[in-house]
């Protein structure tokens, strides 16, 4: 029976109980355990899909289509697991099923609350679609006082009581800040965190401390005494140089053991050498390339955090170095500032919605492709490749996209159907906009002789979406004719997946997210081979 570990974060936001989560599950797998993750959003969004960048960074997209917390990235390239649309939930969905209970009358004319109706549809969503797991690690979104939080930890606490000690575990991260004008730490902001979640009759029965210093026994002492819990059980969560030397650094603190400890397990020390070896290609590269990222929330990394990831992926296959450097796609749009591509080994457009910054995006594939530039165009980045190949080579001189209005031609157009699961998704530009994008995994067929065949070293593939708009294939035959090869089609050769241009050292587009099912121990073949590029594009310089 599955034994589940509660995860709530204190003091300040952004401490990193994502990243914890995905580091304590990999090092269960490492003991040789059956790991989960799940996590709870208090928002009253249903989900993050119309949520700005600048309000929630990435959008991460599972397999069955769910837009989801990007907490989940983490833990897909920590564990490998698979994600599910029922791995996330939030207040906005768990809302919406109770009032639509509501609506049929299943309740039978009792009053809907938030305890019980709010709390069991938590607790059933924490114990939904599980096999045979040995640990489901939930992540608790927010910061223990947020007024939105209240429900769900609540129902943590109905279920640490329902399932007893043996199979239920809480683990409270907090922040142990550094006063450098006093020239020590301070425990207190976590002794008021504990505080406030033993009010809502929580005690924790781990601390993970994060500090910029080391947190010294006599500090460790006082936060056991004040926070009710044993003083291994109080295990620092020092800053490191990559976040993929996590689970090392949480192994040697003691975390898992205090975790198998909890549980009366006994178990082989985990072998972590993987994260060791990833972490020291990491510190030591053989070499270094700079990849110029030209995007339009370059503001906030957070909004392209898994195409971040995977491009260190990719450096790592490589050994080497990946160095980006964020160019806001605006500043493209004024004269002579494409220039400041001159040093990068490679150009990559990710993906994005609306006009602004988009003749950003053009120009700087116009520049990847005159100066043979390794060029990597995700989803929207491969729309602009494509809209920048007919103006300046098939003759378009009008060509655009029907999402910035009016053009002739639109090379790329709101896509109206599509067929899954033997159902046809009907879409027009009056529908709602959340959950409405073609999303999730669907399958192409690569064309053979192609780079893109080559690189995959097959000629089929199955890649995540996350897109309203596509590019128009009654435009091939004009766009091959100068070079700009389709060399990707869904099976049934209707919709443009994978586009490049013959005779460039590397110029791919994309309309899918290859970045989602990156990992550092199994980097996507198309990041390998963009830094592979990019490496030899160094050597040219």
């Amino acid at each position: 029976m599955a034994r589940f570990i509660f995860i709530t974060g204190g003091v300040v936001s952004s401490l990193g109980k994502g990243l914890a989560s995905a580091a304590l599950g990999a090092i269960l797998q490492a003991r040789g355990f059956k790991v989960r993750l799940r996590k709870l959003d208090p928002y009253l969004n249903v989900d993050p899909g119309t949520m700005s960048p600048y309000q929630h960074g990435e959008v991460y997209v599972t397999d069955d289509g769910a837009e989801t917390d990007l907490d989940l990235g983490h833990y897909e390239r920590f564990t490998g697991v698979a994600s599910t649309r029922s791995d996330n939930v939030t207040t906005g969905q768990i809302y919406s099923k109770i009032i639509a209970k509501e609506r049929r009358g299943d309740y039978l004319g009792a009053t809907v609350q938030v305890i019980p109706h709010v709390t069991d549809a938590i607790k059933e969503f924490v114990r939904a679609d599980l096999a045979d797991e040995d640990f489901v690690i939930c992540e608790i979104g927010g910061t223990v006082g947020d007024i939105e939080s209240l429900p769900f930890l609540e129902a943590i606490r109905q279920l640490g009581n329902e399932l007893g000690r043996a199979r239920s575990m809480f683990v409270h991260l907090t922040l142990v800040p550094y006063i450098a004008s006093a020239g020590e730490l301070k425990t207190k902001p976590t002794q008021h965190s504990v505080k406030e979640l033993q009010s809502v009759g929580i005690q924790p029965d781990m601390l993970l401390c994060r500090s910029e210093h080391p947190i010294g026994l006599e500090a460790r002492r006082k936060l056991a005494l004040f926070c009710n819990l044993r003083e291994e059980a109080v295990i620092q969560a020092l800053d490191v140089d990559t976040i993929y030397a996590v689970p090392r650094a949480y192994h040697e603190e003691g975390m898992d053991a205090v975790v198998c400890r909890h549980f009366g397990l006994e178990t082989p020390t985990p072998d972590l050498s993987i994260w060791d070896r990833i972490a020291g290609t990491l510190r030591q590269p053989d070499g270094e390339v700079t990849i110029g990222v030209v995007g339009k929330y370059t503001s906030l990394i957070d909004a392209y955090k898994s195409l971040a990831e995977a491009l260190t992926h990719g450096g790592v296959a490589n050994d080497v170095r990946v160095r980006i450097n964020w160019l806001d796609s605006e500043i493209f749009e004024k004269e002579g500032h494409v220039q400041e591509l001159e040093g990068v080994h490679g150009i990559l457009v990710p993906g994005g919605f609306g006009e602004r910054g988009s003749e950003g995006k053009i120009a700087a594939a116009r520049f990847a492709r005159e100066r043979k530039v390794p060029y990597f165009g995700i989803c929207f980045g491969m729309q602009m490749a494509v809209i920048e190949a007919a103006r300046h080579l098939a003759g378009m001189t009008g060509a655009g996209s029907s999402e910035f209005g009016p053009c002739d031609p639109a090379v790329v157009g709101l896509m109206t159907e599509w067929v899954r699961e033997n159902e046809v998704e009907r879409r027009g530009n009056a529908d709602d906009l959340g959950g409405t994008m073609r999303l999730g995994a669907y399958p192409a067929v690569l064309e053979a002789g192609s780079k893109v065949a080559e690189i995959y070293g097959s000629r089929q593939i199955s890649e995540r979406h996350r897109h309203r708009y596509e590019v128009d294939v009654r435009q091939r035959e004009a766009l091959e004719a100068v070079g700009l090869r389709f060399s990707g089609l869904s099976p049934d050769g209707e919709l443009p997946e994978i586009v490049e241009f013959t005779g460039h050292p590397w110029f791919v587009g994309v309309q899918f997210h290859p970045e989602l099912k990156s990992k550092p121990y199994d980097p996507h073949p198309l990041f390998i081979s963009f830094v592979r590029a990019a490496v030899e594009q160094s050597r040219l310089m």
